[in-house]
Order: structure tokens, then C-alpha cells, then sequence
């Protein structure tokens, strides 16, 4: 078993994962910037470093500084979280290249997913359903004609290395395309470096449905069943819960051997989720595989009553998994809880907490790093917590939440609370009438 892990991360990721080292009798190591001086994470940790200045590439995503981190304290593995370098196969090889464990799958296996275009190959070889599209880069406007004219609008463009929205247009017409090509090219090299773009069929009226996945090194792969995440805003999560109110015992099960079959065809090793599209008809795609853990991966310990990052240090330790499969014996709702503000196109909202209250009770988990007098810097996302409820009923698990929400109080910055009380209202959100498009028509009251 390993002995001290330092966590390449900060706020309420690095402190969950120093609550299960400290459970399994693991050493800490937290780095933060200076800007983070006083988070949470860092009062916890056994140790802590000073990475850099507060900006993510002076700090969280400087390689060198989080390896002289690991190395003079002597840690012999790192845990990247989710975001930052969590997905940089450079950075797992690096740090094996140091003798440090890096608690995630082998280099190839994130090179072999972080690429979409790579991925969605993988998957056609595994037999593993995709959305209908081009078989690689737009290499030209005229070419991405070709390509939506042969599968139809509407079509989407996509960043092969993209995520959260960067880089991706719906075109419902020819006469957009250009346009959006374009466009979406220019987005993608802004953000990602990477200015390629691929297309595929859009899928109309589409769920967001993922399968949390795990697998060992001895070839063991199994599922713990879905979470559903078509709430979103700008294809960025905002609700999650498990199990998904569009399921069907049938789709659950071909959902999850699709994606023991993903992860089998790369022989993945640690936790990982595989993101499906579903139409309003259950047809499923594979859309992409997160190599991480994920924020929402919460909902899927409660449901299951199983610690994911727990398995991420055993499956990195070396240790085998049971391989059976976990489905869901409860229902659970996880909220983000955002430093914005609702009722101004939810703008950013960092500054002083001057009040806080968590919620409690029977059923109600909260994972955050926040406290009264806690400074939210301007520099990172401004997710500041999650808030998850637990109940043996979908319905339940509403009210819990509604309940738990009507407690939670912060003051000295504006946050998404209002947000989601107004959504565990709604109705048609109540009897789990939405995709993820839903919150393109909600209005903050």
C-alpha cells in the first residue's frame, strides 16, 4: 500500500481526497498556490507546499514545481483529482518516470482517450455504439459540407481535444456552416492549442447519461451503474443524480456492458467514467471517456455505498478489483454550488464568505472547502461545493434537497443556492421531464 500521496489539486477535491488517506492510513501532502494559502485542504493535509503564484500555470499546472513538491517530501504518489493535470498523459508519465505513482490509468490509456477522434475509432473496433459522423478532421470548409451533406442536419463541430463546450457549433443549415467552421476552429486553438475540428450528427432532444467505470491490471473491468447529467448550462454539469429517472433496467444493462466493453479495449486501469448521448427513442452513443475521477462521482458512493477514490488508491496499489457490477440501492441528487450569481447570466462571484451554514440531517452529504471568513480567489472555477441528498425515492430526494437548500446559507458572495431551489420546484424537472437542453428555456424568477 502506499505510504504518502500528494495531491496535485485544491479546494474540496484535495480535502476528499485526504479524508480517505487519512481512513486508510495514508500521509498528505497538500500543494497550493498563494493565493490558497488558506484553504481548507491545506490546514488538513499532514504536509504542504507552496507551488507558485496564484495564476493555475505558475502553480497547479506546473509540472516541475508539483514534482519538487512530491520529491522533497518524499511522497510516492500523486493524485491528480479532476481538472488541471488529471488528464495529462505527459504529466503520468513524468511522474513515473520519477518513481512516483501516479493514482490514474497509464500514460497510453489517457493518450488513447483524450483524443476524440482516436476514441470514437477505439470504440466502432470495440463495438461500442457512436454517433453517426466524419471519420476525422475537417480539413476544409468545403470538406465539412461534404461530410454534413452525407450524414444529414443537424450536424455538430467539434474540438478533437476539446471539453466543456470549447470549440463545439450545432449547424442546422448549410447555409451556417461556414460560419461556425470557422469559428469553432479559432475557439479550439484559443483554448486547447489544437485548432482541429471533427462532425458529427447531432442528437436532438439527447440526455446526458454516463457509466462510472473501474478497472485493475489484471484485466478485471466493472460498472457501477449511471449517473444522469442533462442538467447543464453551456455543456457545463449543474445537477447530477443516480440513478437516472430515463433509465430502464434493459438500457441499464446494455449501457453498462457498453461501457465495460470501452474500457476492456484499451485494458483501462483505475476509475474512469464513459459519457453517453441518449435519444429521446434509448438509442445510446459513445460521446467520451473521462480518465479521472469525476466531480459528480459522489452520487454514484451513495447509491452504491462504495468509495471511489478508495478503489483508485487499491487499483494503483496494485490490489485487484471483485469485478461484479454495483447498481443502485438508494436515489441521490448531487447540487454544484457556484460562486455566481443566478440573476445576472451567473457572473463570477469570488470575494470575503461572511456568513456560512451547511445543512445537515438525516440524508444530506456536503463536500466543500469553504468556511466564514474563507476569500473565494478570482482565479479558479468557481465551483465552491457540492451538496448531495440521499433517499430511497427520487421524490424524496427532492424534497431532501429542497429542504437542505432552504438551510444553506452564504453571504458575501452570490451563489447558485437560489438556482437550484428554483429547479427542484419545477415540474417537469420533478418528474424528470428534461434533456439537456432543459435550461435553455429556465428563467430565474
Amino acid at each position: 500500500m502506499l505510504k504518502k500521496i500528494l495531491i496535485a489539486n485544491r479546494g474540496e477535491i484535495a480535502l476528499r481526497v485526504i479524508r480517505t488517506c487519512r481512513e486508510m492510513g495514508i500521509k498528505t501532502v497538500a500543494v497550493y498556490s498563494t493565493a490558497d494559502k488558506d484553504s481548507l485542504h491545506v490546514k488538513f493535509a499532514d504536509e504542504a507546499v507552496c507551488i507558485g503564484r496564484p495564476q493555475s500555470t505558475d502553480s497547479y499546472l506546473n509540472i516541475p514545481h508539483l514534482m519538487a513538491a512530491a520529491e522533497i517530501t518524499n511522497a510516492d504518489a500523486i493524485h491528480p483529482g479532476y481538472g488541471f493535470l488529471a488528464e495529462n498523459a505527459r504529466f503520468a508519465q513524468i511522474c513515473g518516470e520519477h518513481g512516483i505513482k501516479f493514482i490514474g490509468p497509464k500514460p497510453e490509456m489517457i493518450t488513447a482517450m483524450g483524443d476524440k477522434i482516436t476514441a470514437k475509432e477505439t470504440m466502432i473496433k470495440a463495438g461500442v455504439p457512436v454517433v453517426p459522423g466524419g471519420g476525422g478532421l475537417l480539413e476544409s470548409v468545403n470538406h465539412a459540407k461534404g461530410v454534413a451533406k452525407e450524414i444529414g442536419y443537424p450536424v455538430i463541430l467539434k474540438a478533437t481535444a476539446g471539453g466543456g463546450g470549447k470549440g463545439m457549433r450545432v449547424v442546422w443549415e448549410e447555409s451556417e456552416l461556414e460560419n461556425a467552421f470557422n469559428t469553432a476552429k479559432q475557439e479550439a486553438a484559443a483554448s486547447f492549442k489544437n485548432d482541429g475540428v471533427y462532425m458529427e450528427k447531432f442528437v436532438e432532444e439527447p440526455r446526458h447519461i454516463e457509466i462510472q467505470i473501474a478497472g485493475d491490471r489484471y484485466g478485471k473491468v466493472c460498472h457501477m451503474s449511471e449517473r444522469d447529467c442533462s442538467i447543464q448550462r453551456r455543456h457545463q454539469k449543474l445537477v447530477e443524480e443516480s440513478p437516472s429517472p430515463f433509465m430502464t433496467n434493459d438500457l441499464r444493462e446494455k449501457m453498462g456492458e457498453a461501457a465495460v466493453k470501452a474500457a476492456m479495449a484499451i485494458n483501462y486501469e483505475s476509475v474512469g467514467t464513459i459519457e453517453f448521448l441518449v435519444d429521446k427513442h434509448k438509442n445510446f452513443y459513445f460521446m467520451e471517456m473521462n480518465t479521472r475521477i469525476q466531480v459528480e462521482h459522489c452520487v454514484t458512493e451513495e447509491v452504491t455505498n462504495f468509495d471511489l477514490i478508495k478503489e483508485q488508491i487499491k487499483i494503483a496499489s496494485g490490489e485487484s478489483i471483485s469485478g461484479r457490477n454495483y447498481y443502485p440501492e438508494m436515489h441521490a441528487i448531487e447540487c454544484r454550488i457556484n460562486a455566481e450569481d443566478p440573476y445576472n447570466d451567473f457572473r463570477p462571484s469570488p470575494g470575503k464568505i461572511t456568513v456560512l451554514h451547511q445543512p445537515g440531517g438525516h440524508g444530506v452529504r456536503i463536500d466543500s472547502h469553504i468556511y466564514a471568513g474563507y476569500v473565494i480567489p478570482p482565479y479558479y472555477d468557481s465551483m465552491i461545493g457540492k451538496i448531495i441528498s440521499i433517499a430511497r425515492t427520487r421524490q424524496e430526494a427532492i424534497n431532501t434537497m429542497s429542504r437542505a437548500l432552504s438551510e444553506y446559507v452564504i453571504e458575501g458572495v452570490k451563489t447558485t443556492i437560489p438556482f437550484h431551489q428554483q429547479l427542484m420546484r419545477n415540474e417537469n424537472f420533478r418528474k424528470g421531464n428534461f434533456t439537456t437542453k432543459f435550461l435553455d428555456d429556465f428563467n430565474m424568477l
